[in-house]
């Protein structure tokens, strides 16, 4: 009997739990105390293509009209979280950047370190960590949101998010990165 009640009030309390996580995520965001990584809208398809070229589009993949409704709604989300001017990277790839850019939250930086490692797995270890430390070393006290891809995210974090979702990670990224909330697809 006293099993089955502590599994009912377990069960009971945790959508309450995790809502107080991500509502202290959230604030941890808006702080500058944590970041948001990103990982760019749907862009249908694996990887890219054989002749893919960082500085054109047109033989990229790229958003298509469900990745440019998800990114717009993550700009409504963020805003609608307090989070309204971030300092914003993004990987060079057009898809990245094109979500960065239709969340419409302003400026958007290109960052090489949050380029697509698909094609590199040897260089994944390093790159993350060269990553890890230029984000240490960024001022704190604004939020902070990086637009990046799949593999990226899994270096850094171990988890697989899907298009669209979003990963709140704490400031200092460690060795064992802490996520304190993950976010769905708006």
């Amino acid at each position: 009997m006293h099993r089955t009640f502590v599994l009912f009030l377990a069960l009971w309390l945790a959508p309450a739990w995790l809502q107080a996580a991500e509502t202290d995520a959230w604030a941890a965001l808006r702080e500058g105390r944590a970041l948001l990584i990103l990982r760019h809208a749907t862009a249908p398809g694996v990887g890219d293509p054989p002749n893919f070229r960082v500085d054109d589009c047109s033989t990229q993949r790229n958003l298509d009209e469900q990745g440019r409704r998800e990114a717009q709604r993550w700009g409504v989300l963020l805003r609608s979280q307090w989070v309204e001017r971030p300092r914003l990277y993004s990987s060079r790839w057009c898809r990245a950047l094109d979500t960065a850019r239709e969340m419409g939250l302003g400026a958007v930086e290109p960052l090489p370190l949050l380029d697509s490692l698909f094609a590199e797995r040897e260089h994944r270890v390093e790159r993350t960590l060269e990553l890890r430390r230029a984000i240490n070393g960024l001022p704190r006290g604004e939020p902070l949101v990086l637009i990046t891809h799949q593999v990226n995210i899994t270096t850094l974090t171990g988890m697989y998010p899907r298009s669209g979702e979003g990963l709140i990670l704490a400031l200092p990224l460690e060795a064992d990165v802490r996520v304190l909330a993950r976010i769905p697809p708006p």
